[in-house]
C-alpha cells in the first residue's frame, strides 16, 4: 500500500467544524480588513480551500506584515524560525 503525504493529513480532528459551524462562512468573514502590526488569529475554515495555510499553523497566532492580492502575510514564530505565512482572510481571526 502506498504512503500518502498529502497537505491534509493527520486533520480528520483538527479541521472538524461544529455542527451547526458548518457550511460556508458569513461574508463579513471575507472582507474583514487588517492593519500592519495587527494580531490575528489563524483558524483554518475548511469549507474554503483557496488560500489555507499549511495545518500546523492552525491555532497559532501571527502579526500582519502586508497585504498580497486577497490574501495577508503574517509573521509566526515556528520554533526558534520566524515564517511568513500567507492566508485569506476567512482563514483569520482579530485578536481581542
Amino acid at each position: 500500500m502506498a504512503h500518502h503525504n498529502g497537505p491534509r493529513k493527520k486533520t480528520r480532528y483538527k479541521f472538524k467544524k461544529e455542527l451547526r459551524q458548518r457550511g460556508l462562512p458569513p461574508v463579513t468573514s471575507v472582507i474583514q480588513q487588517f492593519e500592519v502590526g495587527d494580531k490575528v488569529h489563524i483558524v483554518v475554515n475548511t469549507s474554503v480551500q483557496k488560500g489555507m495555510p499549511h495545518r500546523r499553523f492552525h491555532g497559532l497566532t501571527g502579526t500582519v506584515i502586508g497585504k498580497r492580492g486577497r490574501a495577508w502575510m503574517l509573521s509566526i514564530h515556528d520554533g526558534n524560525a520566524e515564517k511568513t505565512v500567507i492566508a485569506r482572510p476567512q482563514h483569520l481571526k482579530a485578536q481581542k
